[in-house]
């Protein structure tokens, strides 16, 4: 998007908040890739979504920085929890304390691990879940996530425009790529859910499995 343009939409919805703001920061600061953080807009959809669909139990597959789970824990209702997994340990150090220091720390468990296999122990139902994890299982994700998701809940999933690299030919050593258009084929088939594509950043799949 043209940064005039996206500076404009930035101008006009809701600000993301001071402390979102030094978290922004601070993960472009000192982490790699620090783009991969949500970040003002997305983050403001993120929390919009949660209250509009008002789910009770979220799941996070991919923390990184603790932005998103941060912006989906400030619109879940009294009582609400996100439930988020980081499968690198070498970002606990940095994400714990900012999830751990946020004004919404209560709504978050920050969990160390793999959640395609972890999460599914939690006996927990889920009402949404966010998938931005490893773009190589994003299938696999995807199946757990519908294994622990309420008929009626949804997926949402990011990166899955992934930069304009869905409408080439991937290199054999590509696996992100191809784990996305992947992802992207098998969901555009599953009858299970009704499914559209947002142009927002770098796409964004929303999905709701169907009762």
């Amino acid at each position: 998007m043209d940064s005039e343009l996206n500076n404009y939409l930035l101008a006009h919805i809701d600000p993301e908040g001071e402390y979102l703001y030094r978290l922004w920061r601070a993960t472009n600061i000192h982490l790699l890739h620090g783009r991969m953080a949500s970040g003002h807009l997305q983050g403001r959809l993120l929390k919009m979504l949660v209250r509009m669909a008002r789910p009770k139990n979220i799941l996070e597959v991919g923390t990184f920085s603790g932005y998103s789970a941060i912006c989906m824990a400030e619109g879940l209702d009294g009582g609400g929890m996100v439930y988020t997994y980081e499968i690198d340990d070498e970002l606990e150090d940095f994400t714990r304390p900012w999830i751990e220091g946020s004004p919404v720390a209560d709504r978050i468990r920050f969990i160390i691990g793999d959640a395609v296999k972890e999460a599914p122990r939690l006996g927990v139902e889920f009402d949404m879940v966010f998938i931005d994890g490893d773009k190589r299982t994003y299938v696999e994700a995807y199946e757990m996530a519908l294994s622990v998701l309420r008929p009626g809940g949804f997926i949402l999933a990011d990166n899955t425009l992934w930069d304009g690299h869905v409408l080439e030919k991937p290199r054999p050593t590509d696996r992100q790529t191809i784990g996305i258009e992947a992802f992207n084929d098998f969901v555009a088939r599953d009858g299970r859910v009704e499914k559209v594509i947002l142009p927002l950043r770098d796409g964004l799949t929303v999905a709701m499995k169907k009762p």
